[in-house]
């Protein structure tokens, strides 16, 4: 099997780096655990959104500790985070800063930028589709370009710098669908379910006494930034790759990948970014696994959190009963 491997990089250094992250990774996993009860695909995949270096979609009803989760992240790895509650009044200038004139004694006056909670490693966008569409895309170029333009001057954000935003259901009262190139920004879209019966029984023994279990600092950010460059460097075999072009390129209508009777289902289809996704973070899910290169089994885990937001049904087969997790499964059944 051919692997992608770039030519630079001397195998046994990857893999004395790899050892080293695997252990790190999996004490920083057991810490968030102590914290985090039943939620375990919702931890790994957000683990594997932060070491692929992308930003995370949590959507799930009220309650399910989805910005219990993103703060024990921000300890358990030592990252400096900052939390915006979305609200429909809130403005561009909340989340990225203003400038403001500063007077001196002699009377001279000049601006001074101050930062708004953008500038931070971690930003939870808490409830991200309460506010106005305006609001929504001030976030775009700070998740794109990590950086943001205020009165024409360029402030760079710190690094590593990750959004990590909540969003209720679209059913819910008082919420905005997200844009589709702000969905597109997002790497993985992770739905946070009810737990099952025992997580909820350990979550009323030990949250409602008088002590809260408090996470302790595991990581830090340059292990994290570390962590993320040993990603890129990881292995993938041809046949990971095959399996990543054949599943992406059969979610879009009028390719020669997909058939009619899919193609008939697909208003529009994921973008070469789903493809990029895909390759960061089935290798971010091995090293979290402690492995050393990806499988096709990665590329299929991976496939709905990273398909379902970049992709939409017609109108006739949502009619029909058609759903994007039913047609993602078609298309994984077609690989696996």
């Amino acid at each position: 099997m051919s692997s992608l491997t770039p030519p630079q990089a001397d195998p046994n250094e990857v893999l004395r780096e790899t050892e080293a992250a695997v252990e790190k990774i999996a004490a920083a996993r057991d810490e968030i655990a102590r914290v985090i009860f039943g939620q375990e695909s919702v931890v790994e995949r957000a683990l594997i959104t932060l070491l692929s270096g992308g930003h995370g979609l949590l959507v799930g009803v009220p309650g399910l500790a989805k910005t219990k989760l993103v703060e024990t992240l921000g300890t358990v790895l030592g990252l400096d985070a900052r939390r915006i509650q979305f609200t429909p009044d809130l403005m561009p200038s909340d989340i990225l800063g203003a400038e403001v004139m500063d007077q001196a004694p002699d009377g001279s006056r000049s601006f001074r930028f101050i930062q708004g909670p953008v500038f931070s490693q971690v930003l939870m966008a808490d409830e991200i589709n309460r506010a106005s569409p305006r609001t929504q895309s001030a976030l775009l170029q700070a998740m794109q370009e990590y950086h943001v333009t205020i009165a024409g001057h360029r402030h760079d954000l710190p690094r590593p710098f990750h959004v990590l935003a909540t969003q209720n259901p679209l059913e819910q009262e008082g919420t905005y669908p997200l844009p589709e190139a702000q969905l597109d920004r997002f790497l993985m879209q992770i739905d946070v379910h009810y737990p099952d019966r025992e997580a909820e029984r350990r979550i009323l023994l030990e949250t409602t006494g008088a002590e809260e279990t408090a996470a302790r600092t595991i990581m830090s950010a340059e292990d994290l930034t570390a962590s993320q460059q040993l990603v890129r460097r990881m292995p993938v075999g041809e046949s990971v790759v095959e399996a990543i072009l054949h599943l992406v390129r059969s979610a879009r209508p009028g390719e020669g990948e997909t058939d009619d009777e899919l193609s008939s289902l697909i208003a529009w289809g994921p973008g070469p970014r789903a493809s990029q996704a895909l390759m960061l973070t089935v290798r971010a899910r091995a090293l979290v696994d402690g492995r050393l290169a990806p499988s096709v089994d990665d590329v299929l885990a991976l496939a709905e959190p990273v398909l379902q937001h970049r992709m939409a049904l017609t109108f006739a087969a949502r009619a029909d009963g058609h759903t994007i997790r039913g047609l993602i499964g078609k298309v994984k059944a077609r690989i696996g």
